[in-house]
């Protein structure tokens, strides 16, 4: 991966972090190279992904095999989006997004 990718991934993650204290004030990056949750200090599991190749199963797959008790999805920056992190996509299986939707 390029060092334009990776920074570009690690800004993803910084961006998503400060957006995301709005509503959990110890929201906070999780760094490089460390399992598990990109974003740290929210009751769910996040996965932050800013790449150009879409494997939305595979993503999926890295939350699921942490096995964390915490809702888990993925916080996707497509290509193009810049920083505007309100409009960057959520991903997570039917069968959770139905629990947040009914309880």
């Amino acid at each position: 991966m390029s060092q334009h990718r990776k920074h570009r991934g690690y800004r993803t993650q910084k961006v998503v972090a400060e957006y995301l204290r709005t509503w959990y004030q110890y929201a906070e990056s999780s760094g490089a190279g460390r399992q598990g949750s990109d974003i740290l200090g929210t009751p769910y599991d996040i996965e932050v992904k800013a790449v150009t190749k879409f494997s939305p199963l595979a993503w999926i797959k890295q939350t699921k095999s942490r096995k964390s008790d915490k809702l888990g999805f993925v916080v996707l920056r497509c290509n193009g989006q810049g920083e505007k992190v309100g409009d960057y996509v959520v991903l997570l299986p039917l069968d959770d997004f139905m629990k947040v939707l009914h309880g």
